[in-house]
C-alpha cells in the first residue's frame, strides 16, 4: 500500500510539472499567433512589415532552478510561477525604432494581455549601452480544468540593437563577464555606433515613405479594382453610419 502511495505521488507530481512546462508552451502559442495576425495586417494595410524576426523560448527545467536557488525562492511551483516571470520569453526583431513602439502599443491594446511591467532601454540605456524595450506581460491559458495567468517576458529591439546584444553576450560569456576595461569603452562605442546606424536608416525611411506616399496619391484614380469614384461614395456611406 505505502509504495502505491509514494508511486501516485510521483506520478502526480511528475503530471503537475509537466502541466507547469506545458502551460508556457501554450502562452508563447498564443503570443505568437496574435502577433503572426497583428504582422499580416499591418502588411496588408500599410504594405509593410515591420517584424523581421520573432523567436520565442521555455527556460529549461535546469535554467530555472538555478535561478530559484539565486533567488532563494520556495522550491514550489505557485512561488515558481509569481518570482519568476521570464520562464516563457519572446524576442521581436523591428526593422526601425518607431516600429518597436508601434508593436508594443498593439500587443498593449490585446483584451487579454496584461502589462505588468515595461523597462523601456531605449530611452534609457543600460550603462553597458544595451538598448531593447522589455514587457513582462500576463496572458490567460485555459486548460482541461482549469485558467492560469501566465508571465511572459517580451523584448522588442531593431537589428542593430539585436546584433550588439547577442555578440555582446557572447563576449562575456567567453571571458566569463569579466573583461579588460578597454573592451568595456570599445563595447559601449559599438552600441553607440548601433545607435547612429538606427538613427540614419530611420531618416532614410522616412523620406522612402513621403515619395511613396506621393506616389499612391498619384497613382489612385489610376486602379481599376478601386477607383476613386467608388470607393468615396462607399466611404461616404460608411461614416454617415457611425
Amino acid at each position: 500500500m505505502k509504495n502505491q502511495l509514494v508511486h501516485l505521488n510521483i506520478k502526480q507530481i511528475r503530471t503537475e510539472l509537466m502541466r507547469f512546462m506545458m502551460a508556457y508552451e501554450f502562452a508563447l502559442e498564443e503570443i505568437n499567433t496574435k502577433i503572426n495576425i497583428l504582422q499580416q495586417e499591418f502588411e496588408y494595410v500599410h504594405d509593410y512589415n515591420p517584424i523581421e524576426h520573432v523567436k520565442s523560448r521555455v527556460k529549461s527545467p535546469e535554467s530555472i532552478l538555478k535561478k530559484v536557488k539565486k533567488k532563494k525562492i520556495p522550491l514550489n511551483i505557485p512561488a515558481i510561477q509569481e518570482k519568476i516571470r521570464d520562464i516563457a520569453g519572446i524576442r521581436i526583431t523591428c526593422s526601425f525604432v518607431t516600429d518597436i513602439y508601434k508593436i508594443a502599443n498593439m500587443l498593449e491594446k490585446q483584451k487579454d494581455i496584461t502589462v505588468i511591467e515595461k523597462k523601456d532601454y531605449i530611452k534609457n540605456p543600460k550603462p553597458n549601452g544595451y538598448k531593447s524595450l522589455h514587457l513582462i506581460i500576463q496572458i490567460p491559458i485555459f486548460m482541461s480544468d482549469r485558467e492560469e495567468n501566465i508571465y511572459t517576458e517580451i523584448q522588442i529591439r531593431t537589428i542593430a540593437m539585436d546584433f550588439w546584444a547577442s555578440l555582446e553576450h557572447k563576449i562575456y560569456y567567453k571571458y566569463n563577464r569579466e573583461i579588460p576595461q578597454h573592451l568595456r569603452d570599445e563595447l559601449k562605442d559599438a552600441a553607440k555606433s548601433a545607435n547612429e546606424l538606427d538613427k540614419k536608416m530611420e531618416r532614410i525611411h522616412r523620406e522612402i515613405n513621403v515619395l511613396k506616399e506621393a506616389e499612391d496619391a498619384a497613382m489612385v484614380n489610376d486602379d481599376p479594382k478601386f477607383p476613386a469614384d467608388l470607393l468615396m461614395p462607399l466611404l461616404s456611406e460608411s461614416y454617415d453610419k457611425e
